[in-house]
């Protein structure tokens, strides 16, 4: 077995664990920035709910449904912006959309963790907008907070 399949299938596992148990799963009491998204050409859809203050992603959590791609990849991201600042989230959020892409990307300012472990569905373009749904959602409300700071 090559060192691709392994990690192949250790990233199908990392995958599979936030798809079965999501972190940051549920709904906040009380005023959150919320942003819904849907991805109709697969059915993907999802409630992202942000709690920002003086700047930063305080909390974040979602619900919603869809594929094992689109779920995990909320799971993750949920995690992952956890007490970054606005800029900083939307730093990793680009650095994100470079991985889907296929491009080089900056691996180096943000441990990546188990967001890496999406990068192979760069090679399925159809299935890109599943793992960037709600990365997508967390720019859209992160902006609109940028710009009613300004």
């Amino acid at each position: 077995m090559s060192l691709g399949n392994n990690l192949d299938t250790l990233y199908r596992q990392v995958i599979m664990d936030h798809y079965k148990n999501p972190r940051n799963r549920g709904e906040f009491d009380g005023d959150s920035l919320t942003v819904n998204m849907n991805n109709p050409t697969c059915g993907d859809r999802i409630q992202l709910q942000m709690q920002v203050e003086d700047g930063k992603v305080v909390d974040a959590k979602f619900v919603g449904e869809g594929c094992s791609i689109s779920l995990s990849s909320a799971s993750m991201m949920t995690q992952a912006v956890k007490g970054l600042s606005i800029d900083d989230a939307l730093k990793m959020s680009e650095i994100f959309s470079d991985m889907m892409l296929g491009k080089d990307y900056d691996d180096k300012t943000f441990d990546l963790g188990d967001i890496e472990a999406l990068q192979g569905v760069a090679k399925f373009p159809a299935r890109i907008k599943c793992a960037t749904l709600a990365w997508k959602a967390m720019e859209k409300g992160l902006e609109g907070q940028k710009e009613d700071k300004e």
